[in-house]
C-alpha cells in the first residue's frame, strides 16, 4: 500500500505544481508523478535536515508542492535552453 500511496501523493503534488507553475510543459502523466514524487522527497530530506518539520507534518505537503513547483521551473529551463538555434 505504501508504493499506491506514494504514486498517489506524487501525481497530486504534481498536478498542483504544474497548476501552480505559469508556461507550458508537455509532460505526460509517469513524469508528473515523478516529478511530485521527487519535490516530496527532496523537500522530506531538506526539511527534516533542517528540523523545519517532522514527517507526516501539513509542512511537508507545503514543502512538496513549492519544492516541485522549483523542480519544474528547472525543468523548463533546461528543456527550453536546449532548444534555441534549432528552428
Amino acid at each position: 500500500m505504501g508504493i499506491v500511496w506514494t504514486i498517489v501523493l506524487g501525481f497530486v503534488i504534481g498536478v498542483i505544481a504544474k497548476f501552480l507553475h505559469p508556461g507550458k510543459e508537455n509532460m505526460g502523466f509517469i513524469v508528473t508523478i515523478l516529478l511530485g514524487i521527487a519535490g516530496s522527497f527532496l523537500a522530506g530530506v531538506i526539511g527534516q535536515f533542517l528540523g523545519w518539520y517532522q514527517a507526516g507534518e501539513g509542512a511537508g505537503f507545503i514543502a512538496s508542492v513549492v519544492v516541485a513547483i522549483l523542480l519544474l521551473f528547472i525543468y523548463g529551463k533546461v528543456r527550453g535552453g536546449g532548444q534555441s538555434g534549432n528552428s
